[in-house]
């Protein structure tokens, strides 16, 4: 099992801004909040991964981060139902227009994937491609 995780923000502020409105709706409470980080693990007693978001500053000639680089590709947040994917989704459109980013897939099915994956993505205003995905057939 994963213990934890990190992803390093540029924008410390605003990324817990962003992440602590989401991070609820995928089943994770604060853990930390300090001047040069901010983490999150599961709530609820629930075993899984913490996720830490420490404070990087970028010299002006590093490239900003890319999903299409080696590295961080997405993270994806098992949820319970489809209904919590949607409503994952509702908050990320609304951070999408408040904090910028894009949606890249609504909730939907993937016949690609193995069966049941009800899913939706999307990029926070960073470029990281986030998922809220369902591994059941409950509504």
């Amino acid at each position: 099992m994963l213990g934890h995780l990190g992803v390093n923000v540029a924008d410390l502020r605003a990324a817990k801004r962003y992440y602590d409105t989401i991070m609820p709706l995928l089943g994770y409470s604060q853990f930390i909040s300090a001047t040069d980080q901010f983490a999150y693990h599961p709530a609820y007693g629930k075993p899984g991964t913490y996720i830490f978001y420490p404070a990087l500053e970028l010299p002006a000639d590093e490239p900003a981060y890319s999903r299409h680089r080696p590295g961080l590709q997405h993270l994806a947040f098992m949820v319970n139902s489809r209904t919590e994917v949607d409503a994952v989704h509702h908050k990320a459109c609304e951070l999408v227009a408040e904090f910028g980013g894009q949606v890249l897939h609504t909730p939907q099915h993937f016949p690609q994937y193995p069966p049941p994956y009800f899913a939706t993505f999307w990029l926070d205003p960073w470029g990281v491609m986030l998922e809220a995905v369902c591994h059941y057939d409950l509504p």
